[in-house]
């Protein structure tokens, strides 16, 4: 009889042991994920910089008149997609992110070239929108041209 009630004694203890520790782990487990890491908090106040940067140059264009006004504001625009892109890529050098802020800096450029045309009329305007698309397409090409040969060295793909 001894033998049987240590046996059930050791059997709950071990019982009790094992739940209180399931439990012990699980909370220490959901604090970690409630918990935003050191990494995550820096991202998210250079995000934060970042939009701030964005409303306040969108600001300034507040103050200027017609087409200037288009033209401040796509060029905030653009900014803000070249420092995201720069951000990941800072955050993960890959070259697939460093394509990515060289893709950012092109569109940018071409946006912001495309909207000073809409000061132009007739044929100039034409003119100015056919440069514009190909320094763009241009600058597409030496992207594609630079990231292959990079691949192709490393032995990855090209996106």
């Amino acid at each position: 009889m001894t033998l049987k009630l240590c046996s059930i004694a050791a059997a709950l203890a071990l019982a009790f042991a094992t739940g209180a520790q399931a439990q012990s782990t699980m909370s220490k487990d959901t604090t970690k994920a409630d918990r935003p890491s050191a990494d995550r908090k820096v991202k998210n106040a250079e995000e934060d910089r970042i939009e701030a940067d964005y409303k306040a140059a969108k600001a300034k264009c507040e103050t200027a008149k017609g087409n200037q006004k288009d033209v401040c504001e796509k060029e905030a625009k653009a900014k803000e997609k070249v420092a995201k892109a720069e951000l990941d890529a800072k955050k993960d050098p890959s070259p697939r992110n460093q394509r990515k802020v060289a893709e950012a800096k092109a569109d940018g450029e071409y946006d912001v070239a495309k909207e000073k045309c809409d000061d132009l009329k007739g044929n100039e305007k034409s003119a100015c929108e056919k440069q514009a698309k190909a320094k763009h397409e241009q600058a597409q090409a030496d992207i594609k041209k630079q990231y292959a040969q990079r691949s192709a060295s490393t032995g990855g793909s090209s996106k």
